[in-house]
């Protein structure tokens, strides 16, 4: 009923909103983009995208066909496997940043090791910046980090935007300089937050840092200050700071899988959890 190949290009626009960095992904003409996503809602029967000149959204039927869509796809390709009869094995370094603890990306390395059970799979969690050192290091084999939007590195999975979140009860005085929670450097969304801050004007203070997101959380939920936080990953007790505090726009930010430049014996390996983790990235949006 559900062509699988229509419902990959749904899962890509899903993920990115946009036809255009879906179209890059898949590797498919913008035009043939359009056309799935058109066929997969007559076959459907319903709209599954809410889009104008400007923006693409998810319709609620849409976020309906996204656990489906992920579901036939992942059986899809096990079938696949299984009658081709290859096996992956070796060893796999891959390295997620720290955005991604409190999601169900256990759940996407899970089914993986479930597909895979010879592949010896090595997890690392660090900050955005220094996963990308050690994959030029030759350290790791794939990485699912965060990127600045102008950064050309890697394979987008998804495009967000950056808020202010903290605790429901803080309050920020305008008259003294703003306390902040960050990552140490090479911290993304350290650097962005204080670049806002520069160009506004406004005056900042350090109330944290951590190297771990479960610090950073306390931190916010104690009403130590304010963190800059992917909109779509905001963190359980946690909301986002209104717009009457006067706070700077934080831009936009890309979650993309980056591979070693140099080719290793874990590709296969790196390309099988790759797909995994396109296929399952509605899931990287949903916490624990």
């Amino acid at each position: 009923m559900y062509d699988p190949s229509q419902l990959r290009t749904f899962l890509a626009v899903a993920q990115t909103l946009s036809f255009t960095q879906a179209a890059r992904r898949l590797g498919l003409r913008q035009s043939t983009v359009s056309q799935h996503v058109r066929r997969l809602e007559d076959t459907a029967g319903r709209q599954l995208f809410s889009r104008d000149t400007h923006s693409v959204e998810l319709t609620e039927d849409g976020e309906a066909m996204l656990g489906f869509a992920r579901r036939i796809l992942e059986a899809h390709e096990q079938a696949a496997a299984f009658f081709t009869g290859t096996r992956l094995r070796g060893r796999l370094r891959f390295g997620a940043s720290e955005d991604f603890v409190l999601t169900r990306l256990t759940e996407i390395l899970e089914g993986f090791r479930h597909d895979h059970p010879e592949v010896d799979l090595e997890l690392t969690v660090e900050l955005s910046g220094t996963l990308h050192e050690q994959l030029a290091d030759g350290k790791l084999d794939l990485v699912l980090a965060k990127r600045r939007p102008e950064d050309p590195r890697g394979e987008l999975v998804w495009h967000d935007r950056l808020v202010w979140i903290g605790s429901e009860r803080l309050r920020l005085d305008p008259e003294r300089p703003v306390p902040l929670i960050v990552y140490p450097p090479p911290g993304i969304t350290r650097a962005l937050a204080l670049e806002a801050l520069e160009r506004q004007g406004r005056a900042w203070r350090i109330a944290c840092t951590s190297g771990s997101l479960n610090g950073l959380i306390a931190a916010a939920r104690a009403g130590l200050g304010v963190m800059a936080h992917s909109r779509g990953l905001v963190p359980p007790g946690l909301v986002r700071v209104p717009d009457r505090a006067g706070l700077p726009e934080l831009g936009e930010v890309d979650f993309v899988l980056v591979h070693a430049k140099r080719h290793t014996a874990a590709k296969s390996a790196a390309d099988a959890l790759a797909s995994s983790i396109l296929a399952g990235g509605v899931r990287l949006h949903r916490t624990r």
